[in-house]
């Protein structure tokens, strides 16, 4: 008779009968809450729980179902206790009271608060579970009486924190009995938390503004940083972990552009963002907006405000394209299959809870404009509005109002089992029966029955919805980049498509939605990037390095102007985008320039790009146009910079699509570099005559050494290069700073240099290198004509006779620079010993293997048969007179292939030749695609794809046995060639 008093006497009244996983188990651990109660003097407590009956049954079937419910039992039965005196509505409304009250105690501190929340969060979570699991409390009273939990939380946080920040003379509270009333601190609700929709382990989604005018801000300029910092301190005392757990999690990422903007934003600034740039997944999200905590009138003014942004009178049809675009997102799921319910996503899976407050949300944005009765926050009574006022039927208001509540029951038991947010159903079939049991179901069949039938229902409404927009994804898979939270599907089609990382590739998506960037900012422009993403995440995914494609896409829209004509262009010319695709995943430099001057992507609007080819006359009529008229020195210096790096871009493009080939590639980067080094040159020669005046009869060349004389440069080349002068005899200039021609010449060199070389906000021109001169490094940095002549034709190395076998005047004066190339064409004439100029040439190359060791095999210059090889046999010729009869030239390609017969048989001759073709063609390719080394391990996909297409070989072990063996043949060439003649001078 006692225990059925005590059983009266306990204030819960359960409606169903829970089963647990295991009742021996179960009982077991009520027996040993029992003894904790015993223990801590709760005898009520302790009499209770080792009784018999239905409600034991029940609890130990809670505590079983549950880990986190028993293992709070077991550290606090008091709280069970509690239920003898009050009810559980009754001692949560004590709850709300006590933590209402906990920020204005008068021994306050931040610790003892943050232990008084934890504390009472803790009973308050307990008591909803244990109604909930009970049945006592429907799940529409367990998500009003969390996110009531979550608000007075919050509320008293928010109020501690003003009044210290009060205390401290930071803020003029007008009312400190009440000091969240006109302090200006403004805290919004957002999504589940703003439509009294908690789950059991959400965290809490917060946007937080602040009004500079607020009667208790003191210091308007200090309001953003102040506000900042004491949103910063509500984020620890609500989420850090403690000893005592945690309050609840909480999420600011919702605020107007997250990644640029403070913790807590002017309302005024705010209000410009949503009517300027706001998207209208952040429309969607505001229609759920609660003020929550701090000037809860101020928060309603703001929203009040806001209400002609979320909600248009009109929609005109721009605003319906964009809504319809947020639609055309989401993959409508028809015959993908049978759904799997483990493992499955109850919120953002098929079929799942956000499908409904998608569907929901949708059509309030589109109609709430004109009817205010559906402007409310709530899912179910907003399906009910939409129902009555003819939106949906009433069969989808029935039918989804009731897999709603069904589905949140469902997330609400995942949750329960350990306190964690997640969402998806678990894996493991006695795991997946735990759930079952929870919901009061038979076990695991009778659950998936039911919940693969939610799902359905869900998902015909759904896509009903939808059918009548255009499928965007169709043929790719799932993508949905709208809200602010990850869809599963849309991962796995990422993942699918090729991305390694789709929750950072998700982030970056959404971030072009928020109009962060200027090319976003427009809707037009956002729907069309919209239209254009599948195939966009398709074609990156086809370079095999998807993510550092789109990153790389990413970076190269934050400096775009704008956008809607490169996006319709990209959406109607396949090749363009393949082209655009190749370049982010295959070629980071090209990425690179376009990332920096987004503006060359402009050249590639032109039709006649691919058919005009690049030769020198074609490249000097567009440098004059664009550096006509009047212009001061470093206007040209930086013009000259940005030519040359769109035209670099727009070669290596020609390039790329295969219009141009590598040797034509070559020329056309030395042409470029000739006219600009020249245009650079006549700029400084006016700009250092203006403080330094001329020499009388003074005349400049400037003589092309290395790949720039032999018109073989790269993407990536330095340039090697020869300032030589001639004069009058002449004491000094005739300008306000008079020099002597030495000294004049070296000045103006080095002008040169730095106008070249030296970065400005446009980059760099070209790396200059002018070790090649008479005396190296040692020696003037510019050399009379003169002093070259005697120099060259008395004290030269062989091999600096070598290197002049490349030379070639590529500016200045004409008269100069035919005197110079004549000079360099007699020097290279003169009759010399080929056994001696063979050993020496040995003698070089086996001190560069000895010092430059090849990282591999793709160390293309330095292996044996490699570049250098080539290089030294084309220049043994030329020093040598082994070069067929004709004008003289400086490629190595062309020396190579006019070898004399008595030099070089023809077989040789045509191996060398290919050889010379096979690198190039690789090295032009890297070149232009890498900044850095080739790294045999880590190659683009799409750049291996390059290479093949260039060398026409059909895979790449098939390319490198074919490099290997031309480098074996090379090498035996080289010593055929080479090593015969010095053999027999020694």
């Amino acid at each position: 008779m006692a225990n059925k008093k005590i059983e009266s006497e306990f204030r819960l009244s359960p409606t169903l009968a829970l089963r647990p996983l295991d009742a021996e188990h179960a009982r077991r651990e009520l027996s040993e809450i029992a003894d904790v109660a015993e223990e801590e003097g709760l005898s009520r407590l302790a009499a209770l729980l080792a009784g018999e009956g239905p409600l034991q049954d029940l609890l130990a079937a809670v505590f079983d179902l549950s880990p986190f419910l028993r293992d709070v039992a077991r550290r606090r039965p008091a709280i069970l206790d509690t239920l003898f005196d009050r009810t559980i509505q009754g001692r949560l409304g004590a709850i709300g009271e006590a933590i209402g009250g906990a920020a204005r105690a008068d021994d306050a501190s931040e610790s003892s608060l943050m232990m008084a929340l934890r504390q009472w969060k803790t009973e308050a979570h307990f008591l909803i579970a244990l109604a909930d699991l009970s049945g006592e409390a429907e799940t529409s009273v367990t998500v009003r009486r969390l996110s009531d939990l979550a608000d007075a939380c919050t509320c008293a946080a928010v109020d501690f924190l003003l009044l210290d920040a009060h205390r401290q003379g930071k803020l003029k509270l007008p009312n400190p009995a009440e000091p969240a009333r006109d302090s200006g601190w403004v805290l919004l609700g957002m999504g589940k938390l703003g439509a009294h929709e908690l789950n059991f382990s959400s965290d809490i989604d917060l946007v937080v503004f602040f009004d500079p005018e607020a009667p208790a801000i003191t210091d308007p300029l200090d309001a953003t940083e102040l506000f900042s910092r004491l949103t910063r301190r509500l984020v620890r005392v609500l989420q850090d972990r403690t000893e005592h757990g945690y309050v609840f999690r909480t999420d600011l990422r919702l605020r107007p552009d997250p990644g640029s903007t403070p913790l807590a934003i002017p309302v005024e600034a705010a209000l410009r963002y949503y009517e300027a740039r706001g998207q209208n997944w952040e429309r969607a999200a505001m229609i759920k907006a609660r003020p929550v905590a701090g000037d809860l009138a101020a928060g309603a003014a703001f929203l009040k405000e806001l209400q002609p942004y979320v909600w248009r009178k009109y929609m005109d049809y721009a605003a319906i394209a964009d809504v319809h675009s947020i639609k055309r997102q989401i993959h409508a799921h028809k015959g993908h299959g049978e759904i799997a319910v483990k493992g499955h996503n109850v919120k953002l899976g098929r079929g799942g809870i956000r499908e409904i407050e998608f569907f929901v949300q949708t059509q309030q944005l589109i109609a709430g404009g004109r009817f205010p009765e559906l402007r409310g926050r709530e899912t179910v009574p907003m399906l009910a509005a939409l129902a009555a006022r003819g939106w949906i039927t009433a069969d989808a208001r029935d039918s989804l109002t009731r897999q709603y509540w069904f589905l949140r029951r469902v997330e609400h038991a995942i949750q329960m089992v350990a306190d964690e947010q997640t969402h998806v159903l678990p894996d493991e079939d006695e795991e997946l029966k735990r759930i079952a049991l929870m919901l009061g179901l038979a076990g695991e069949a009778e659950f998936t029955q039911a919940f693969r039938a939610s799902l359905q229902q869900v998902e015909r409404h759904y896509a009903a919805l939808f059918e009548t927009a255009p499928e965007l994804s169709a043929g790719v898979g799932n993508l949905v980049f709208t809200g602010d939270v990850d869809d599963p599907d849309t991962l796995q089609t990422l993942r699918r498509l090729g991305f390694q990382r789709p929750s950072d590739i998700c982030r970056v998506i959404r971030g072009w939605h928020f109009g962060r960037y200027r090319v976003t900012q427009s809707a037009e422009a956002r729907e069309r990037l919209t239209e254009l993403t599948p195939a966009l995440l398709k074609a990156f995914g086809q370079t095999r390095r998807a993510d550092e494609a789109l990153m790389r896409f990413d970076e190269f829209l934050a400096g775009l102007p704008a956008g809607i004509q490169l996006f319709s262009l990209l959406q109607s010319n396949p090749a363009l985008l393949k082209l655009m695709a190749t370049i982010m995943g295959a070629a980071p430099r090209l990425a690179a320039i376009i990332t920096r001057r987004p503006h060359v992507f402009d050249g590639l609007l032109d039709p006649a790009l691919l058919t005009e080819l690049p030769d020198r006359a074609y490249l000097s009529a567009r440098l004059a146009a664009f550096l006509e008229g009047d212009r001061a020195y470093e206007d040209v210096l930086d013009r000259l910079r940005i030519f040359a790096s769109e035209q670099k871009f727009l070669i290596g493009v020609r390039l790329l699509a295969g219009s141009i080939d590598p040797a034509r590639a070559g020329r056309a980067f030395s042409d470029l570099a000739d006219l600009t080094i020249e245009a650079a040159l006549n700029a400084v020669i006016a700009e250092f005559a203006l403080r330094h005046g001329s020499i009388a009869g003074g005349r400049v060349a400037l003589l092309g050494m290395g790949k720039l004389g032999s018109r073989e440069l790269t993407a990536g080349s330095d340039v090697d290069l020869i300032l030589l002068y001639d004069h009058s005899d002449a004491e000094d200039s005739d300008g306000e700073k008079p020099l002597a021609p030495s000294h004049y010449y070296t000045r103006m060199t080095q002008r040169l240099i730095a106008a070249v070389s030296a970065p400005t906000a446009e980059g760099v021109l070209y790396e200059l290198d002018l070790r090649l001169r008479p005396s190296g490094n040692k020696g003037p940095v510019a050399t009379h004509i003169d002093a070259f002549k005697k120099y060259q034709r008395q004290d030269a190395w062989t091999w600096e006779h070598m290197a002049l076998a490349r030379a070639r005047a590529i500016g200045g004066d004409a008269e100069l620079c035919a005197e110079l190339d004549r000079e360099v064409a007699a020097v290279l004439a003169q009759p010399r010993d080929a056994a001696k100029v063979k050993a020496e040439a040995l003698d070089m190359r086996a001190l560069i293997e000895k010092e430059k060791q090849p990282l591999d095999l793709w160390d293309i210059k330095l292996i044996p048969g490699g570049l250098i090889d080539l290089e030294f046999i084309a220049q043994v010729a030329a020093i040598t007179g082994n070069v067929e009869p004709g004008r003289r030239v400086t490629a190595t390609a062309d020396i190579l292939a006019r070898l004399a017969p008595g030099f070089a048989g023809g077989d040789v001759r045509d191996e060398l030749s290919e050889a010379y073709r096979l690198y190039l063609a690789l090295t032009q390719i890297i070149r232009l695609c890498l900044t850095g080394e080739f790294q045999r391990d880590d190659i683009p996909p799409g750049l291996s794809d390059l290479l093949l297409a260039v060398t026409d070989l059909p895979d790449f072990g098939v390319l490198e046995a074919h490099l290997k063996e031309t480098s074996r043949k090379v090498r035996k060439d080289f010593e055929l060639l080479l090593r015969a003649g010095a053999a027999l001078r020694k």
